[in-house]
């Protein structure tokens, strides 16, 4: 059961970290990777000491809260967009570690704020596409919230359909402009 749990928690740190494994490649969990992550990192892959001196990652990412982290390709808080699916306002599995990572920096930062800017696609109404993407930047709110981050440290402001990142009207495109972006 401890394995169980170790190697589902490495898999959710591999994910924050944008390195998708297919179940079909084969992948196996070296040993030694294993320990070092038991002894690094709690449940979720959060670091559950002080944070600030950071925990290397699978892939070269690294977690660090300390203030420039942010600004370190190396870390995993540089990665600044959650993708949503289509209609929906639910923080996918693979972008949870990502918000409570950057929840855990604010907790740690007090003197740092966010702007959560939501978006979404071109189908639907500019209404419902402007609520949408404010519950789209509500939900990655409340991870941060949850994180330890204060509510005067996070604005939310929806943009709908109003600035997409891709112009084409085919799934990838719009996949794109569906998004939060957190903005320090």
């Amino acid at each position: 059961m401890k394995n169980l749990l170790l190697i589902a928690a490495l898999a959710l740190s591999l994910s924050a970290c944008g390195d998708r494994i297919k179940p079909d490649e084969g992948t196996t969990v070296d040993e030694n990777v294993a320990a070092e992550s038991e002894n690094s990192a709690s449940a979720g892959g959060i670091d559950g000491g002080s944070g600030l001196d950071g925990t290397a990652l699978e892939g070269g990412k690294l977690v660090s809260y300390e203030k420039g982290a942010i600004n370190d390709a190396n870390n995993v808080l540089f990665e600044k967009i959650v993708y949503f699916s289509f209609d929906s306002n639910k923080v996918d599995d693979e972008y949870l570690e990502l918000v409570k990572h950057h929840g855990k920096y604010l907790s740690f930062n007090a003197d740092a704020s966010v702007r959560l800017e939501g978006h979404a696609d071109e189908r639907g109404t500019r209404e419902y596409n402007v609520a949408l993407a404010e519950q789209r930047a509500q939900a990655v709110k409340q991870l941060m919230l949850y994180e330890g981050a204060s509510k005067d440290q996070i604005s939310v402001i929806s943009y709908g359909e109003e600035k997409p990142v891709a112009f084409g009207h085919d799934e990838e495109s719009m996949s794109l402009n569906r998004r939060v972006e957190i903005v320090y």
